[in-house]
């Protein structure tokens, strides 16, 4: 598996997380009552609300984008038996092997 593999793979695992997590909120937020058509950006829409659901979206996305990055990495691993070259480390320095030589 090369590098154009690895960036399908992350990219695409990272950005479906993103948009899984956003419906999931989504239904959340309209199940808990709230405004299913607010716009956080919009100055009409009251502070507290737009800063609660950016908060509770942005945490959901990231969390799932991790989540979704870290198996994607472990399939990787599994396949080619070893990390992508963009996390692997020199198990000395704990730095980024930048030869990308199995670590």
């Amino acid at each position: 598996m090369g590098k154009m593999t690895w960036k399908i793979l992350g990219t695409g695992a990272a950005a479906l997380a993103a948009v899984v997590a956003t419906k999931i909120v989504d239904t959340i937020w309209r199940s808990a009552g709230q405004d299913t058509t607010l716009d956080p950006k919009n100055p009409e829409v009251p502070l507290a609300k737009a800063l609660s659901y950016t908060a509770v979206s942005g945490l959901a996305v990231g969390a799932a984008r991790t989540l979704a990055t870290r198996k994607a990495a472990a399939y990787y691993q599994q396949s080619a038996g070893h990390l992508p070259a963009e996390m692997r480390k020199d198990a000395t320095t704990g730095k980024k092997d930048k030869k990308g030589a199995k670590a």
